[in-house]
């Protein structure tokens, strides 16, 4: 094998990981609400949406993109959440283990 074709290859071998890098970030599983572990804690997709009986602390303010848990950016739409292992959280979304980001 030339050196030319050797780079070309390299080269070629970079790009194909990266794009498969990508594709499994972004195909990465959300939780549902109905999920086991989503239930025990209270999640909901919409933080507005929390039972205030069943959870009289909760405030509308609190969100998954706000608290110390959530794995993402504050404007990511959905982002990782140590809670539920490698499914992801709706950044607007809550639960009963929210804990406000310093």
């Amino acid at each position: 094998m030339s050196n030319t074709n050797r780079r070309v290859f390299i080269m070629q071998l970079a790009a194909g990981s990266s794009v498969l890098a990508a594709t499994a970030a972004s195909a990465q599983a959300k939780i549902e609400e109905n999920d086991a572990q989503a239930t025990a804690v209270g999640y909901k997709h919409d933080t507005t949406k929390v039972d205030a009986k069943k959870f009289p602390k909760h405030d509308k303010a609190q969100k998954c993109n706000n608290c110390q848990l959530y794995q993402g950016k504050a404007t990511d739409a959905w982002g990782g959440c140590p809670l539920f292992g490698a499914k992801q959280v709706a950044g607007n979304g809550w639960c009963s283990a929210y804990a406000k980001k310093a």
